[in-house]
């Protein structure tokens, strides 16, 4: 269970543009975000979509929970990126640091562009991140789910199973949890090993149990059934356009910049960023054209 006053990370429906839209145009437009950080190594372009996202996710009403994940995620991604790329990478010329031989990683030296070309994945990898935090908060879980029907109807409903007991599991696994520290002589003492392993079991063994009574209700129901349900069609709103057009917007742009090479960046052997008009004009487009259909509030009631 998440602490009381804490912001928690999941669906929850908000008076925003992005929540009247449908969960697949949702999805979509986070995975431009998010396709548009993997297609592009430049350190001001990612400063501009991380922007993007925090921004999104504040206009969505969703910014407490991205907030959330940026302070919990931040640091160990950074620290691990740059860590494991300082020790591995030979290629930077700029040392400022020599570490000897360390047997099997051989001769040890640290140098200005392995740490900036771990700052940058760390970057792309964070941004790509809270895109899909923002997308667990705004898109609706069953119409995500619902969309796939037609395609995979059992694997529509292996993955709606899995998201709804997931938590459910989570909320055993801390009763149980509370219920052990409440014993006598366990207060005030940190759980061991055999405390966690006995939760764990009594979770795992009420999944099961909880499992065999789920496939039984399904098969009562008729799920098992090869028919198909009828597909549903609903018009489209013009938020779902706007949004649709969004994500174009910013996949188009970060396909260009890819194929042009207009946003270069090189790690190695020396770190190479230029700053050139169409870089900033790229980086200030980028979040016009995802934040603008945020604008556009009509029919979202307060």
């Amino acid at each position: 269970m998440s602490a009381p006053g804490r912001p928690r990370i999941a669906y929850r429906r908000r008076a925003s543009p992005l929540h009247a839209t449908r969960g697949t145009v949702v999805g979509a437009y986070c995975a431009a975000i998010s396709v548009a950080a993997l297609m592009t190594e430049h350190p001001l372009l990612l400063g501009s979509l991380l922007a993007t996202v925090l921004c999104a996710g504040a206009a969505a009403g969703d910014g407490p929970q991205l907030l959330r994940a940026l302070r919990r995620s931040a640091i160990p991604l950074f620290a691990l990126s740059v860590a494991v790329n300082l020790l591995v990478s030979r290629q930077g010329l700029t040392v400022f640091a020599r570490l000897g031989d360390w047997g099997a990683l051989g001769q040890v030296n640290l140098t200005l562009e392995a740490l900036v070309c771990g700052a940058v994945f760390a970057l792309r990898l964070l941004v790509v991140g809270l895109a899909c935090v923002l997308a667990v908060c705004a898109a609706d879980p069953d119409q995500l789910l619902g969309s796939f029907r037609r395609l995979s109807p059992r694997v529509a409903l292996s993955a709606t199973l899995a998201l709804r007991l997931v938590p459910v599991l989570a909320a055993d696994a801390s009763r149980l949890a509370e219920a052990q520290r409440c014993r006598p002589g366990a207060r005030g003492r940190s759980p061991g090993a055999r405390e966690r392993l006995a939760v764990l079991r009594a979770t795992v063994a009420g999944a099961l149990e909880r499992s065999l009574d789920v496939a039984a209700v399904l098969e009562m129901r008729g799920y098992p059934s090869p028919r198909r349900a009828a597909r549903k069609l609903g018009a489209r709103s013009r938020h779902d356009l706007a949004f649709a057009a969004s994500a174009g917007g910013i996949a188009l742009a970060a396909l260009a910049c890819a194929l042009d090479g207009v946003a270069r960046f090189h790690a190695y052997p020396l770190v190479s960023a230029p700053l050139d008009p169409a870089v900033v004009a790229l980086a200030l487009a980028l979040p016009a054209i995802a934040l603008a259909p945020f604008l556009d509030r009509a029919g979202i009631e307060p």
